[in-house]
C-alpha cells in the first residue's frame, strides 16, 4: 500500500498530464481542409467583388489608370516601345527654338568709324552626340570688343563647315580682320588680306579660348568625361542655340 504523499504526487501527475493533453489539437483538425460553403461558392460576381478588400481595389485602380497605353500618342517606327506608347520627336526642336529671333539681332551694332570694333577671333570647340566617335565641331567667331557671338556652325572639322561659318557672319562683319589657329580651313575660306593664323601664345585668340571655357562650363552636354552628353543632335544644337542668345543678350544688357 502506497503512503500518502506518494497518492498526493500521483494525482498530481495525471491531472497535469490531462491538462496538457487537452490543450494539444487533433491531427484530424489539424489536416483538414477549409471548406468553401455551397452559399459562397454560388454567390454573383458583383457580391464577390464587394468582399474584396477596399486596399486591393485600389491597386488594380493604379495600375489601370497609370500603365494603360497612351491613346493620343503618334507612334514612331524607329521606337521598339508598344505602338501606343511611342511618342515621335519634332524635327524642328521645342516650342522655343521656335521663338528665337536670327543671331544677329541680339547683337550691339559696331562703331563703323572704329576698325577695332569689328575685329573677330575664331576658334572650333570638339564635341560628340551619343557616343565618341560622334564628333561634333563648334566653330565660333567672336567679337573682340563686346565679346558676343557673332556666328556659329555645327559640323565636322572640315572646310565645308568653315565656310557655312563664314557665310552666317553678318554684312557689318564681313570686312573685319579675324584671328585664329592655324588650322588650315580658316586659310582656304577666309580672305588672305583679313585673316591672320596666330599662335595661342601671341592672346590673340584669348577671349574666344576663354569663351569655349565658359561653354564647357556651363552648357553639361560640353563636359568632358560626364554622363550628360546629349543623345541627339536636336537636342544638341538647340541647347546650344538657346545658350548663345541668353549669353549675347546678357552681355548687351551688361554694356549698355
Amino acid at each position: 500500500m502506497p503512503s500518502s504523499s506518494r497518492l498526493r504526487s500521483l494525482q498530481w501527475s495525471l491531472s497535469h498530464c490531462t491538462a496538457v493533453i487537452a490543450k494539444v489539437p487533433s491531427w484530424s483538425a489539424m489536416a483538414k481542409p477549409q471548406m468553401v460553403s455551397n452559399a459562397t461558392s454560388a454567390m454573383p460576381a458583383a457580391n464577390k467583388a464587394a468582399t474584396i478588400p477596399a486596399a486591393t481595389l485600389m491597386q488594380k485602380n493604379v495600375v489601370k489608370k497609370f500603365c494603360g497605353p497612351m491613346k493620343n500618342a503618334v507612334p514612331c517606327v524607329a521606337s521598339r516601345a508598344p505602338s501606343a506608347c511611342r511618342v515621335r520627336q519634332s524635327p524642328h526642336g521645342s516650342k522655343k527654338m521656335a521663338e528665337l529671333p536670327p543671331l544677329g539681332e541680339t547683337l550691339l551694332p559696331p562703331d563703323a568709324a572704329d576698325p577695332a570694333a569689328t575685329a573677330l577671333e575664331m576658334d572650333e570647340l570638339w564635341s560628340f552626340v551619343l557616343k565618341k566617335r560622334g564628333k561634333r565641331w563648334i566653330w565660333i567667331a567672336l567679337c573682340r570688343r563686346t565679346r558676343q557671338v557673332v556666328a556659329y556652325a555645327i559640323g565636322d572639322r572640315s572646310q565645308q563647315t568653315c565656310q557655312r561659318l563664314w557665310e552666317a557672319i553678318p554684312e557689318v562683319y564681313r570686312s573685319a580682320h579675324c584671328d585664329s589657329d592655324f588650322w588650315k580651313a580658316y586659310g582656304a575660306v577666309i580672305p588672305e588680306e583679313q585673316h591672320t593664323a596666330v599662335s595661342l601664345r601671341s592672346g590673340q585668340t584669348a577671349r574666344v579660348e576663354r569663351f569655349n571655357n565658359t561653354l564647357r562650363q556651363r552648357l553639361g552636354r560640353l563636359v568632358r568625361q560626364t554622363l550628360s552628353f546629349s543623345k541627339s543632335l536636336v537636342m544638341h544644337d538647340s541647347c546650344l542655340r538657346l545658350f548663345l542668345h541668353r549669353y549675347n543678350c546678357n552681355r548687351a544688357a551688361i554694356l549698355t
